[in-house]
């Protein structure tokens, strides 16, 4: 690393941020001009000859997927719990190597007291294949109500090798084990997760470098019916509307460890210089240590970036490296949030989606000299800020080896000024202009549901069908979720086949792999994956790594950093399939699941 790199990457070592002489502390959510944004869609999905045919197709139905979130919004009470929406995990719950889909239930008011929030039942289907699915919620025991829920995440808490789920939401988290690939039992007071503060996303990642789970909850703000004041209208004097989070102190985050089988809140150690309303979180080795960093989408204050020292020691630094603010000097409505190699660096960039009058932020890693605001650089001025953005993710929907983008927007108030509170999603291509790589609006491509409008806000990621092909999974406030098959249109480009590569990690004692790297050598090229712990909003994608080769189909090398530094290489026999990678064993395995393509 060369001097600059040191002095840059050291500075939050010592406080001293060049950031902090010219960042302004944002006091409301007005507009804020972005210079050369132009209206959403300019940017016509059909650029550079790509093909109408629809990318994507809504199988909810025929999938047997029918669900709403409920916010609670027909009592009419309009509280700022009912805007932020549930989420969706998937979950190989069974074992048979496909992905199950988890959704969260919200909730609804009958008074406004606290006893007047009521839970709703989450839902559980079983994936049957051939994208088919089946309600298992009554006899996987997750039809209780519970608490007023948000988010979902995937983890294996008491590392037996079966995924357990940890539900979010206005109450604090509830813990799901898995018993035996059957049935969960909820196990939170035993797990210590008594805390039953207002908790949002959660990311997991072996943190402490012991081999465990370990978590990092967001938390938001301090509303109840105690603490709800009458917001009018934007720019009137009567009417009322949901309040903006600027109206309520924030209710500081947690971070666990888990010591002894019991998690232990170790907040009070990290005291980051800013407070934070935590939305989203993505536990990734951002610096290339192999040590697994914690990047957190706050909203209306600063986004945090904690570089992991070891032994338990995060430092705050996300102002130092650039990654807190815009490229304004202000701070976002920031929500969504994920991290890959989009521009073939081997580093891993973080992307957050923010709120409307603000871009989406893409923060490019450029290494030793910290991140740089990218936005404008990759093309995503042409969005505009129209959107209030939610559920994120990247993935390589065309399986061209390069990493493509999708977000889900939907207002958090009911009568905003200027904008739709159902808004369309977004997706973007990950393509290269003027010799860098950009993102194109690839939206009208999409297909039938990408031209609708809806209350988005979870997402995830993931290939339902295991056909090599990445899926999509999107929960709104009050209406249907939404199933998206991947047609797999880029299969065939200009008459050659794309191929793709999917690989299945299990660390050693079933240990959390956020943080770890794979690398895998196509010809002149290497390709970069990073697991993450968390990501998107609310939500919990496919684990697995799934690499689109292009029109190559040769792999020479297949390379995994695991979390704490140890490297290993594999030789892959074949692609268009799925491998198993342990740690510490000499040979890929076959991986459960079974290629299908209709």
């Amino acid at each position: 690393m060369s001097l600059r790199g040191v002095v840059i990457w050291g500075l939050c070592s010592v406080g001293l941020t060049a950031a902090a002489v010219w960042f302004q502390v944002r006091q409301s959510r007005g507009p804020m001009p972005i210079p050369g944004s132009s209206d959403f869609g300019a940017m016509a999905g059909t650029a550079d000859g790509q093909s109408v045919e629809p990318l994507f197709e809504e199988v909810s139905k025929s999938a047997g997927v029918d669900f709403s979130y409920g916010s609670g919004e027909a009592a009419d009470f309009y509280t700022i719990l009912e805007s932020l929406g549930g989420g969706v995990a998937l979950i190989d719950y069974d074992g048979d190597g496909l992905l199950d889909i988890y959704l969260t239930g919200g909730g609804k008011f009958t008074s406004r007291t606290a006893h007047g929030i009521e839970g709703l039942p989450g839902r559980m289907y079983r994936n049957l294949g051939q994208m088919k699915f089946r309600d298992v919620t009554i006899e996987s025991g997750l039809s209780k109500a519970g608490f007023y829920s948000h988010g979902a995440v995937v983890l294996d808490w008491n590392q037996d090798g079966r995924p357990d789920l940890l539900v979010s939401g206005y109450g604090g988290l509830v813990m799901y084990q898995n018993e035996d690939g059957r049935r969960f039992y909820e196990v939170t007071g035993e797990a210590g997760l008594t805390d039953d503060r207002w908790s949002t996303s959660v990311g997991v990642g072996d943190l402490w470098g012991r081999g465990k789970p370990d978590l990092f909850v967001c938390r938001y703000v301090d509303w109840s019916f105690q603490n709800d004041p009458v917001c009018p209208l934007r720019g009137q004097s009567e009417g009322r509307d949901v309040c903006a989070p600027q109206n309520f102190g924030a209710v500081p985050s947690s971070i666990y460890s888990l010591e002894g089988g019991v998690y232990r809140d170790h907040w009070d150690e990290l005291k980051p210089a800013t407070e934070g309303k935590s939305l989203g979180v993505v536990i990734v080795d951002v610096n290339a240590d192999g040590r697994p960093d914690v990047y957190v989408a706050n909203d209306a204050s600063p986004n945090w970036l904690f570089l992991n020292e070891g032994n338990g020691q995060l430092r705050e630094c996300g102002r130092a490296l650039g990654v807190s603010v815009d490229d304004s000097g202000r701070y976002n409505g920031s929500m969504g949030v994920d991290a890959t190699d989009y521009d073939g660096s081997g580093r891993a960039s973080l992307w957050v989606t923010n709120f409307e009058s603000e871009l989406p932020a893409l923060y490019r890693n450029a290494g030793a000299g910290g991140f740089a605001y990218a936005s404008q650089a990759a093309g995503l001025g042409r969005l505009g800020g129209r959107n209030v953005g939610f559920g994120t993710s990247f993935f390589d929907y065309d399986n061209d080896g390069w990493e493509d983008l999708v977000f889900v927007n939907g207002h958090v108030v009911r009568h905003p000024v200027g904008a739709d509170v159902r808004q369309q999603p977004v997706l973007l291509r990950n393509t290269e202009k003027h010799g860098r790589r950009m993102f194109v609006d690839d939206t009208q491509r999409g297909g039938r549901w990408f031209r609708q409008t809806a209350l988005g806000r979870g997402l995830a990621t993931g290939d339902l069908d295991n056909d090599g092909w990445p899926d999509l999974v999107i929960s709104h406030s009050n209406s249907p979720v939404a199933v998206l098959r991947n047609r797999g249109v880029g299969a065939s480009a200009g008459g050659v086949q794309r191929h793709w590569l999917g690989l299945q990690l299990q660390g050693r004692g079933h240990r959390p792999l956020a943080g770890a790297t794979v690398t895998v050598q196509l010809g002149d090229r290497t390709v970069t994956r990073f697991l993450r712990g968390g990501g998107s909003y609310l939500s919990s994608g496919d684990p697995r790594v799934l690499i689109g080769l292009g029109e190559g189909e040769t792999v020479s090398d297949v390379r995994v950093r695991w979390p704490w530094g140890e490297e290993q290489r594999w030789s892959i026999a074949g692609v268009d399939r799925y491998w198993l990678l342990r740690e510490g064993e000499a040979e890929a395995a076959a991986a459960a699941g079974v290629a299908i393509r209709f």
